[in-house]
């Protein structure tokens, strides 16, 4: 609303969703809001057409229907003309937990990364998710902000310093370094808690831009505590623990334990809300200073 009221090329496209959230923006601007229906791929064209234009798209839907219903409009149109559209999504990984499987958005990041061009954000509260916008907005090429669903709880006190491709450090510690991205962020500084009762320094970072990725953060968690756990609500496989183990892999004398933390690689057949989904994917955050304690044990 803010950016929109000092842009006039602020634009918002929703798949026949975000109702009750949407109408002051649709009341105010009514020629910058379009409910696309629900025709996703449409929508990502008409965007890309728009940012072609010289417009700034905002285009919203819920789980993986902004993503994998309509990944080749993203690659072929969005990322190949690198325009400015935002794609954002609201459910990120378990939030839709007893919807099931066609809900659950545990593999998006990985497609998202992997296309050229695209920035992939999944900020840790609401404060980051307020900066992040605002970064989306005047970035030169398209962003994908994953966003959880409602009851986020808040982590950060006052504005955290937000740079698209820059960690944010929420606590330090010399011990082991916590990695989190997206809506885990408050079980990894419950966790430093519990760990500093147990006489465990744990730095906790929130890592919101996973591509680009804060390669000098993580080689100076890895020197300084000796120890990472990275933990995502999203697949083991292609986010956050994917890209931390690539600049791990390829650094040189880096003397670290590494454990990924995030949803095991099958579907999910149990029924729960996200926090019963959560914890059968050892996502508790006990589960996560278990894992710490483990790898301390290990040694450096």
């Amino acid at each position: 609303m803010d950016m929109a009221g000092d842009d006039e090329r602020i634009h918002l496209f929703a798949g026949d969703l975000g109702f009750s959230i949407f109408e002051p923006f649709m009341e105010k601007f009514p020629s910058r809001y379009i409910n696309m229906g629900v025709a996703e791929q449409n929508m990502i064209g008409v965007a890309t057409g728009m940012a072609l234009s010289g417009k700034i798209v905002f285009v919203y839907s819920i789980a993986n229907f902004p993503t994998f219903r309509c990944l080749e409009q993203i690659r072929n149109d969005v990322c190949y003309h690198n325009v400015n559209v935002n794609i954002v999504m609201g459910g990120g990984g378990l939030s839709y937990g007893s919807l099931g499987v066609t809900h659950h958005a545990t593999e998006d990041m990985a497609l998202m990364r992997a296309l050229p061009n695209m920035t992939v954000i999944a900020p840790g509260d609401p404060l980051e998710a307020e900066q992040a916008t605002l970064a989306c907005a005047s970035w030169p090429g398209p962003c994908y902000l994953r966003l959880g669903k409602t009851t986020e709880p808040g982590v950060h006190e006052s504005l955290p310093s937000f740079s698209i491709g820059r960690a944010i450090m929420v606590r330090d510690g010399k011990d082991a370094t916590l990695i989190s991205t997206g809506c885990m962020l408050y079980s990894n500084v419950q966790a430093a808690e519990i760990l500093a009762g147990r006489g465990i320094s744990a730095r906790v970072l929130s890592m919101p831009t996973v591509k680009p990725l804060d390669r000098d953060a993580v080689l100076a968690a890895a020197g300084e505590t000796g120890v990472i756990v990275t933990v995502e609500e999203h697949s083991i496989i292609g986010g956050l623990g994917s890209a931390v183990a690539e600049v791990l892999a390829e650094a040189s004398g880096i003397d670290c334990k590494f454990r990924r933390m995030g949803v095991r690689d099958t579907f999910t057949h149990d029924v729960g809300n996200q926090e019963y989904l959560l914890k059968a994917h050892g996502l508790s955050v006990g589960d996560i200073v278990n894992t710490v304690i483990d790898l301390k044990k290990e040694g450096r």
